[in-house]
């Protein structure tokens, strides 16, 4: 997910009215996306088992689709057939528990290095395998993690399904970090924050975006992730918000690097899938573990 843009393009725009920053900011195609959207999710991570891992497993073929896309626009070409096979087993190994990691990253490794021994043309080799394989760790594995974080499951009795309730929190902190900081860039946002990136960040609306994860994390432990402290939540929207952030730069770095500005437009006001769970591959797979090992 994508925290689009947070300052005007050009210097002058802080002059523009608040009500036209918002329509060009397309709020409202956002807005609809949230409300329609966030309902599905919700009832599909409760239900977990086979229906999140079906609908992780569209998340990752649509982004990894579209990360090949943006790597075939810059001119190399990824086994996208192959690349997407791998992401997407990675995710069923994980759901099955995934022991033994080491078997399906060796293996995806293997099979991409040989792959590209039977191409006729020979040049660039090493660029078409390094984007192939990144399309897996990027897209698959990262996104694996959030098939991971469901099901999760405590050794006590916190009330409840523990997996759905951290991947709510996780996905509560986030979303609500990025959309803050949109907001609070459009509002008041003036001072990039990393321009050569994204020249359109600022650092008001990071700020922003971090206060509101941490209000939100709090929120959470007051209501359906008891089991964490006050304290806790706080921190971790935090962490939470750092991440998504980085997260969201480093997909913005390489749309900058391709000359595209969104990774595809299949939701209105947010671009494509990349767009969306950007920041989310990023901070859920850094809670996964605090969760993993100092939680459940």
């Amino acid at each position: 997910m994508t925290s689009t843009p947070e300052t005007p393009d050009k210097p002058d725009t802080a002059k523009v009215p608040l009500l036209r920053r918002f329509r060009k900011a397309d709020i409202v195609p956002r807005l609809a996306v949230i409300v329609l959207g966030a309902p599905c999710l919700a009832i599909i991570t409760l239900r977990g088992g086979v229906y999140f891992l079906l609908l992780i497993d569209l998340i990752i073929f649509l982004g990894m689709r579209e990360f090949y896309v943006l790597m075939s626009a810059k001119g190399y070409r990824p086994f996208q057939a192959l690349g997407i096979f791998c992401g997407l087993a990675v995710s069923w190994y994980m759901f099955r528990g995934g022991a033994a990691v080491s078997l399906i990253i060796t293996g995806t490794l293997l099979a991409i290095m040989i792959r590209e021994l039977l191409r006729r043309d020979m040049a660039h080799s090493l660029n078409h395998i390094a984007v192939t394989i990144l399309g897996v760790m990027y897209v698959g594995w990262l996104g694996s993690h959030l098939v991971m974080l469901r099901e999760l499951t405590a050794p006590t009795d916190v009330g409840g399904d523990v997996g759905a309730r951290l991947v709510f929190f996780v996905a509560a902190v986030t979303w609500t970090g990025d959309t803050a900081a949109y907001m609070v860039g459009i509002l008041i946002g003036r001072h990039p924050l990393l321009p050569r990136v994204s020249p359109k960040k600022t650092i008001e609306g990071s700020l922003g975006g971090l206060v509101a994860s941490a209000a939100v994390g709090w929120l959470c432990t007051r209501t359906f992730t008891p089991f964490l402290t006050p304290l806790s939540g706080v921190m971790l929207g935090v962490v939470a918000s750092v991440f998504g952030q980085l997260g969201d730069l480093v997909e913005s770095l390489l749309k900058r690097d391709v000359g595209i500005k969104d990774s595809a437009r299949l939701l209105p006001g947010h671009g494509g899938v990349l767009d969306r769970f950007d920041s989310l591959f990023f901070s859920g797979s850094v809670l996964y573990y605090y969760f993993r090992f100092f939680v459940v």
